[in-house]
C-alpha cells in the first residue's frame, strides 16, 4: 500500500532531532569544545559569520559565543548567545575575533574563557577574558579586565582529578601553560612553554584532558604546510614534559584549512568534538561542529578517528531519518546538496541509480510502527525498497513518473521491526542493459531527502 501525500502534511513531524553531522543546522559554529556538567552535554563553540562590510572579507569573523547541549548527542538546545564583542569592557567591539573558548566548573560556579581583540585604547593584540555564571548556560558576566599575564588566543582549561588544581593552556609566543590561582582568574606561577615537535607550520587549539592517570596535551598542527591535522602528546604530569604520540584526525580531504577540538567522555564512551565546513563548501572561514567515537588502544594511545557523515547516537525512527548522513554508500550512490545556489543549511540529498543503495545504522523503533514516508524526487518514476539490516524489506515504494517536483509519499510497513536496527534503503528498478534508450529503461534513479517511520 503507498499513497502520496502533499508536502505540506509533512512540516508538522519536523524535528529537530538529527544524530548527525553537522550537529548544529542552523548557524556556524567552529571550535567546539565539550563538557559534561550535570549529566548533559555542554558545548561551546565560536561563532562564524559571513564577513560583514565592516570586516575583512576573506577571513575569520566571529561577533560573539553561544552554548548548546544535550542529553543524548542527538537533540541539540540553543540556550542562546551568552558573550558578545559588543558588551564586555575590554574588547574591541568591531574586531570580530572571538576565537575558541572554553568552560569549566569549579565549586559550583562556571568559568567561561575567551579570547578577543583588546580595545586599542586599553592593549594590543588578543587576550584572554573570564566571564561567570551559576550554571553552564548562563547569564555569564564577564569580568571587567582580561586574565593578566596571558596574551594570545585558543584558551583550553583542565582540572587535575589528582588534586582539582587548575591550568590554563593557550596558543601565542608558542603554546603555553601556567597553573591558576583558586579564584580562577589569575595565574599562579609564570607561564611555561609546551615542548611539541619541531618542523611543520602553525600550531594552535591545545586542548588537555587526563584518562587512567595519563595526561593528554592535543592539538591542531599544520604538519605539512598545507591544511591541519589534530594531534597529541603524551605525559605524566598536566605540566609534562610530553611525548609525541601522533595524529588524532588527518587533514581535511576537502581542503579545509582549519580543525579544532575537544575529547570528552559521555557514559562511557570517549568523543571528538570537531569542525569542517560542511555548510559553507565554498569558504572554509564559516565552519560547523561535528562529532565522532574516539578508541583508545591498551597502551593509552588513541586510535585515528576517520570523520563520518553519520555522526554519533541513536535516531529515533518517528524523527526525520536523512539518508544523506549516511553510514554506507552502495556503489553508484552520491551525495549532492539540495539547494547550493542559495542555501547550503538546506542540507544535502542522497541519489540512488537504479540497484544502488543506502545504509544507516543505530535507528531506534521502540515496540514498532506501521508505516514510513519518505521525502523524494523522481520526475521518471521510482521504485525502492527500506528494509533492515536483520531482514526483509519492510516496505516498499512506487512512484509513478511524471512529477518534476519533491514529493511525500507514504508505504506500509510489512516486515514491523522493534528495537534499534540499521536501515537499508535500496533503489529497486533494474539497472538498464547497456545501449538501452531512455524510453526503455522504465522507472529510474532517485532522489531522497529524508525517510520517517510512525
Amino acid at each position: 500500500m503507498k499513497k502520496i501525500i502533499a508536502l505540506t502534511a509533512a512540516v508538522a513531524f519536523a524535528s529537530s532531532a538529527v544524530a548527525q553531522n553537522p550537529i548544529i543546522r542552523d548557524q556556524f559554529t567552529a571550535d567546539p569544545t565539550a563538557r559534561v556538567f550535570n549529566g548533559r552535554v555542554y558545548v561551546y563553540p565560536s561563532h562564524d559569520i559571513t564577513p560583514p562590510e565592516n570586516a575583512r572579507q576573506e577571513w575569520f569573523n566571529m561577533p560573539d559565543y553561544h552554548v548548546f547541549s544535550s542529553h543524548n548527542l542527538v537533540d541539540w538546545i540553543d540556550h542562546g548567545k551568552i558573550v558578545d564583542q559588543a558588551t564586555v569592557p575590554w574588547v574591541n567591539s568591531t574586531s570580530y575575533s572571538m576565537w575558541a573558548p572554553d568552560c569549566i566548573e569549579k565549586d559550583g560556579k562556571y568559568y567561561f574563557y575567551f579570547p578577543a581583540g583588546f580595545d586599542p585604547r586599553l592593549g594590543r593584540g588578543n587576550a584572554i577574558g573570564v566571564a561567570i555564571s551559576d550554571t553552564p548556560y548562563g547569564p555569564f558576566v564577564p569580568e571587567p579586565m582580561p586574565i593578566p599575564g596571558v596574551g594570545g588566543i585558543d584558551p583550553g582549561l583542565f582540572i587535575d582529578p589528582a588534586d582539582g588544581k587548575a591550568y590554563i593552556t593557550w596558543a601565542g609566543g608558542g603554546m603555553r601553560i601556567a597553573r591558576l590561582k583558586d579564584n580562577m582568574l589569575e595565574l599562579d606561577g609564570e607561564p611555561q612553554t609546551v615542548a611539541l615537535p619541531q618542523g611543520g607550520g602553525l600550531k594552535e587549539g591545545p586542548f588537555m584532558f587526563e584518562r587512567n592517570g595519563k595526561y593528554y596535551y592535543t592539538f591542531p598542527w599544520v604538519i605539512n604546510n598545507t591544511t591541519e591535522a589534530l594531534c597529541y602528546s603524551m605525559g605524566d604530569s598536566p605540566m609534562g614534559p610530553f611525548e609525541y604520540k601522533g595524529v588524532i584526525m588527518d587533514e581535511h580531504e576537502n581542503g579545509c584549512w582549519t580543525n579544532h577540538h575537544s575529547l570528552v567522555e559521555f557514559e562511557g564512551q570517549w568523543y571528538l568534538f570537531y569542525h569542517r565546513n560542511d555548510f559553507s563548501p565554498n569558504f572554509d572561514k564559516n565552519r560547523s561542529a561535528r562529532i565522532d567515537k574516539v578508541f583508545f588502544n591498551a597502551d593509552g594511545t588513541i586510535q585515528k578517528v576517520t570523520p563520518t557523515e553519520r555522526g554519533v547516537g541513536i535516531s529515533d525512527a518517528r524523527s526525520e531519518i536523512h539518508l544523506d548522513r549516511y553510514s554506507s554508500l552502495g556503489q553508484g550512490a552520491s551525495i549532492e546538496y539540495l539547494n547550493r545556489w542559495t542555501n547550503y543549511f538546506a542540507g544535502w540529498k542522497v541519489m540512488l541509480p537504479a540497484g544502488s543503495d543506502v545504509t544507516y545504522n543505530d535507528v531506534d523503533f521502540g515496540t514498532g510502527v506501521r508505516k514510513v514516508m519518505a521525502r523524494v524526487l523522481a520526475p521518471r518514476g521510482a521504485s525502492f525498497s527500506v528494509g533492515t539490516g536483520s531482514g526483509s524489506p519492510a516496505a516498499t515504494f512506487s512512484v509513478p513518473a511524471g512529477n518534476p517536483e519533491w514529493m511525500v509519499v507514504e508505504a506500509t510497513v510489512a516486515a514491523t521491526p522493534s528495537g534499534v536496527e540499521n536501515i537499508v534503503v535500496k533503489n529497486t528498478a533494474t539497472p538498464p542493459a547497456p545501449g538501452a534508450g531512455r524510453m526503455a529503461q522504465g522507472p529510474g534513479p532517485v532522489e531522497i531527502d529524508w525517510i520517517r517511520f510512525y
